[in-house]
């Protein structure tokens, strides 16, 4: 019986010259909790991701309502040596109403130094490890002082508990405000064929200028590529999918390259405990679309041509 081809697998990519390495796709943790996984089969995960090359785990405090850094640390536990081969990502700075966080009296945001300092030992004790790889604000919030931020990341920085940082929906001028105080490695923003907004708001064309690679979140628009009662949704869809037959590529592959395709290099997210969706994503970096493909999926996205 003939042999399936060989997987790809890509070395990292810096997010900015000398700085921060993650793997071309990033796994996303968000929805760990719904995947109702033991913790043997959250290292066999963990361990087929990095077997794809995708090396790199996306989390935040918040997750699976405070619950999925302690999901993957168990994880973690269980396999010690799993560590020291992957890249851990977190985000601090949401303050949700939750049983598990009975002090908070309304959702908001807080990026005061003493929070984004409790929130990262947090983390490193629900993941159980001595360093993150990279540190999130999750959300621009409107009391945030840019030089406290700056001087806390400077503190765990310092004090070797986080290595990389970086920003997640923050709007070009707000990131270039902190980065001019301390470097960041990333800003993790929402993009996809059905949200393309980065691409004309300036925060692509931004961080292109300063060589800084972009992280996406819901690449593939939050499932909404695949609902049938999205009628926008639908069209994209049979456009993506025409590209696909021709090209012999599968559906979600061509999703991904279409937004690598990017020379900002994005580097996008997936949130799927499925490893076959994890290595269709890792696919989309084999190939590249031609320019007519990749303008046709923009049309499609938008609704009109370009003018």
């Amino acid at each position: 019986m003939p042999q399936a081809p060989a997987q790809p697998v890509f070395p990292r990519i810096p997010t900015r010259e000398g700085g921060l390495e993650l793997s071309r796709i990033v796994a996303g943790m968000w929805r760990m909790t719904e995947w109702d996984m033991p913790v043997a089969a959250r290292v066999e995960f963990i361990e087929q991701c990095i077997a794809l090359g995708v090396t790199s785990f996306d989390h935040a405090d918040i997750y699976g309502n405070y619950g999925v850094e302690e999901l993957f640390g168990a994880a973690l536990r269980a396999q010690p040596s799993l560590r020291d081969r992957i890249q851990l990502v977190s985000k601090c700075g949401i303050k949700l109403v939750s049983k598990a966080r009975p002090g908070h009296t309304i959702q908001h945001y807080d990026t005061s130094a003493s929070h984004i300092m409790a929130s990262a030992e947090e983390s490193l004790r629900k993941l159980g490890t001595d360093r993150l790889d990279l540190l999130l604000i999750h959300r621009p919030d409107p009391l945030m002082e840019f030089d406290e931020i700056a001087a806390a990341f400077a503190r765990l920085k310092q004090d070797g508990k986080v290595l990389h940082f970086g920003v997640s929906n923050f709007t070009r001028h707000q990131f270039e405000s902190l980065n001019r105080r301390i470097a960041l490695a990333t800003n993790q923003v929402e993009f996809s064929p059905l949200h393309t907004a980065p691409m004309f708001d300036e925060t692509f064309d931004g961080l292109q200028d300063l060589g800084i690679a972009p992280m996406i979140w819901s690449p593939l628009g939050g499932g909404r590529l695949f609902d049938a009662l999205d009628e926008r949704g639908a069209t994209l869809r049979q456009v993506i999918q025409d590209i696909a037959d021709r090209i012999g590529q599968p559906f979600c592959s061509v999703v991904f390259a279409w937004i690598m395709r990017l020379p900002c290099r994005p580097i996008p997210l997936t949130g799927s405990g499925r490893i076959v969706a994890i290595r269709e994503a890792v696919l989309g970096a084999s190939f590249e679309l031609e320019r007519e493909d990749w303008f046709r999926i923009l049309r499609a996205a938008r609704g009109h041509e370009v003018a």
